[in-house]
């Protein structure tokens, strides 16, 4: 079963138009450990990879391929990296469907620039800052 509508499809190519460069979507996933969460994330990343050629998907267990989920900072599944040019630390866990899809498409066309939307006071405001700052936004499902 397709997680995703033609009606779906068609918004999320509008998105897509503003993509500037190749994305990765690196999944994290396992069959022993949240099996059935594991394959409707993989399922939803494939959906969106294909409606674009400049999005690329990767597919890891972090059980197998542990040194490689350490260097993405992830321990949990089921999960997805963005990444563009580079690793900016997007990061999903959990499927993002519900109101968190929207924020999936977001983060792809934000790595693909590697420049987020800011306004200008924004930008000001973040340069002041004496340090790195590690955001975790949780939500519940919809």
């Amino acid at each position: 079963m397709a997680f995703l509508t033609a009606r779906d499809e068609a918004a999320v190519r509008q998105e897509f138009q503003r993509i500037r460069g190749p994305v990765k979507l690196v999944v994290f996933s396992q069959d022993l450990v949240n099996a059935d969460l594991c394959a409707q994330n993989e399922q939803l990343v494939r959906e969106v990879a294909a409606l674009d050629d400049r999005i690329g998907v990767e597919v890891l267990n972090p059980a197998i391929e542990r040194d490689r989920a350490a260097a993405y900072g992830v321990d949990q599944v089921p999960a997805i990296a963005v990444e563009g040019a580079k690793d900016y630390g997007l990061r999903f866990y959990g499927i993002p469907s519900g109101y968190e899809f929207s924020n999936l498409i977001d983060a792809i066309v934000t790595a693909s620039s590697g420049e987020p939307v800011l306004a200008d006071a924004t930008k000001e405001s973040l340069a002041a800052l004496a340090g790195d700052v590690h955001i975790k936004i949780f939500s519940t499902p919809t």
